[in-house]
């Protein structure tokens, strides 16, 4: 949404938004929008959803608005080469990492996950491959200890919207060509599966806590607590521990948080939410929750 508002602002003149078709969300399960889709009709502007645009009426429809460009800004759809080449000077992909390293579906949890000190966003001239279209800008952000996906997804969200409105312009025009992204330093960022969440007490602290902020705001980071599920929506790696615990033993339990032990150092709950609950510090969840030292936690 940024990215729209961003052309809004600009000036550009926006024939179309696609987006993708409003899906049952809440505890009715009724049709919500997109917050792109109520963005646009808040300005006027025509949208589109349609389920797949590999079908000749949805790309006859895309062909009658007659683009200069497309801009993609995690669409959720793939574009097939038919597409690709309706626009006059093609499609460009806002991509949320510093091109080659983390193509794919989920490059700003992959970055999170791996510890990566930077990120960035890309604008990319979109080609069959996967991510591999040459690049005519870039612009980076760094990861702090404390960032996690869904903040970092924000900011990234804005300076792509910025660094769009910057050069669209000059690409358009031939000031500002594309280059080709170098070979080396590749790397993909495969889409996050649900089960990825569960966490494996036997990794290092350090790792598992990278993986609660690369799992927050989804699939968020879990284990079994009892017959509870736990899920634990902040963490911090802390290097002492007690080697002789197995992992998953509570070791401690504080309003500072609840310490688990790992397969190397400790694991601090900061944020949790039991099933059926809601997000809560450690500190309020324990005045509704009783822990133990020694439990387990699988």
């Amino acid at each position: 949404m940024p990215a729209l508002e961003a052309l809004v602002a600009a000036g550009h003149s926006i024939a179309a938004v696609y987006t993708q078709p409003d899906r049952p969300a809440g505890r009715g399960r009724r049709l919500r929008p997109s917050p792109v889709k109520t963005a646009a009709l808040e300005h006027g502007l025509s949208v589109e959803q349609p389920e797949r645009l590999g079908n000749a009426e949805a790309r006859d429809r895309l062909a009658g608005y007659r683009p200069d460009v497309m801009i993609v800004a995690a669409y959720g759809l793939i574009l097939p080469a038919s597409v690709l080449n309706i626009p006059t000077h093609g499609c460009v992909n806002i991509h949320a990492s510093l091109l080659p390293r983390w193509r794919g579906a989920a490059p700003i949890q992959r970055a999170v996950e791996a510890g990566d000190p930077e990120t960035g966003v890309c604008l990319m001239e979109m080609a069959a491959g996967l991510d591999t279209g040459p690049v005519i800008a870039a612009r980076s952000t760094p990861i702090t200890p404390d960032d996690n996906a869904a903040q970092l997804h924000d900011r990234l969200a804005d300076l792509g919207a910025q660094l769009l409105v910057d050069c669209l312009d000059g690409w358009l025009h031939g000031r500002q060509p594309a280059r080709p992204q170098p070979s080396d330093g590749v790397t993909y960022a495969a889409k996050i599966n649900a089960d990825e969440a569960w966490i494996d007490w036997q990794r290092p602290a350090p790792e598992l806590a990278r993986r609660v902020r690369a799992f927050n705001a989804w699939p968020v980071a879990r284990c079994a607590w009892g017959d509870d599920r736990l899920r634990v929506w902040q963490a911090v790696a802390l290097p002492a521990g007690d080697a002789a615990a197995p992992p998953g033993t509570i070791i401690a339990v504080g309003s500072d948080g609840i310490d688990v032990q790992t397969g190397e150092g400790l694991l601090r709950l900061q944020r949790v939410q039991a099933a059926g609950g809601r997000a809560q510090p450690v500190a309020e969840f324990l005045r509704g929750h009783t822990v133990h030292v020694g439990e387990i936690l699988h």
